[in-house]
């Protein structure tokens, strides 16, 4: 009697997991392909991030997510498309921080990407190395505020363009500071690096991806990372919050988003089925060769953030009078 019990139990066990792994068999997936947009072209980040988490959802629910490459006007494009998609919950799309600043920065965007757009799901979560080269003079981030308060206008940050996430990086740490420093922008991060290991640049936002190689051999020297807290992958290295500049945190980060006009009851369904994927041993080890997290969020948790980072860039944006266009 106990040994069918537990065999019962066992099965009941199954059965949850299976169908905490299936939300869409429990609850009828649809007949067509989910359509994933991802608003940059193929082989970046968000592009890599939506094909790991295509696949996995494909197999978890049985219903083909279909990766569609849409980009064009910084992200713009493709998150048009999903805004005026049918609502039928079968358009997604995947969006950075970067979207949130083009949101802040761009006034002619088509849409309102925290009206006509709901979030889904947060899925990965990620943070910039602040770094210099190895000769720097600047050995922390106080050293580099006090330098830049006695020489403003010396210092020259590189960027992977005007308008992304690590030129605002760089902008928000002039701010709170109360420096001010050049921004140069390049076609990529590779390229600011680039210019960084050769001495053309003094200090980069940088992704953990890019620096580590330089970070290990001795090129370059961390000063702290971006975001609020410590990062398990880099422990000894302090935030820039604790070794200088208060209050300062900022992330890179992937999430999924669609029309506003979805019923929450789709929204919710997907939802789950991100978040179940996301604890998949194959998305989180493939992430994190890129140093970076797979996370996951409820709908309104993740349209919350959206909303907040907006709020951070355009009052970054209206403070310091910056001028992207």
């Amino acid at each position: 009697m106990f040994f069918s019990i537990k065999i019962r139990l066992a099965l009941a066990g199954i059965a949850m997991l299976h169908a905490g792994a299936n939300v869409f068999a429990a609850e009828g997936p649809p007949s067509k392909p989910v359509r994933f947009i991802v608003p940059f072209a193929p082989g970046g980040g968000t592009d890599i991030a939506a094909r790991v988490y295509a696949a996995t959802l494909t197999r978890q629910t049985g219903q083909n997510f279909v990766v569609d490459n849409r980009p064009g006007a910084s992200g713009a494009v493709g998150v048009d498309i999903t805004a005026k998609a049918p609502p039928d919950g079968q358009t997604i799309c995947i969006i950075s921080a970067s979207n949130t600043v083009n949101s802040a920065v761009n006034p002619k965007l088509t849409y309102d990407l925290a009206r006509d757009l709901q979030g889904i799901s947060q899925i990965t979560s990620a943070f910039f190395v602040l770094v210099v080269h190895q000769s720097s003079p600047i050995k922390s981030t106080k050293d580099l505020i006090a330098i830049a308060k006695v020489q403003p206008g010396k210092l020259n940050y590189g960027s992977s363009g005007a308008g992304g996430i690590t030129h605002l990086a760089g902008e928000l740490f002039s701010n709170l500071a109360a420096i001010r420093m050049v921004h140069i922008p390049y076609r990529g991060e590779s390229a600011a690096i680039a210019d960084l290991l050769g001495g053309q640049t003094q200090l980069q936002f940088a992704s953990p991806l890019n620096a580590g190689p330089h970070l290990n051999s001795g090129k370059l020297r961390a000063l702290g990372i971006s975001s609020g807290k410590r990062n398990p992958a880099l422990a000894d290295i302090p935030t820039i919050a604790e070794s200088g500049l208060p209050g300062y945190d900022v992330s890179q980060w992937y999430g999924v988003i669609t029309s506003a006009k979805v019923s929450p009851t789709q929204i919710s369904r997907l939802s789950r089925s991100f978040a179940s994927a996301s604890k998949e041993p194959e998305i989180m080890q493939r992430l994190r060769t890129d140093g970076v997290d797979a996370v996951s969020s409820t709908p309104a948790e993740f349209h919350s953030h959206i909303k907040a980072e907006i709020g951070k860039w355009a009052k970054l944006v209206k403070e310091t009078n910056l001028q992207l266009q």
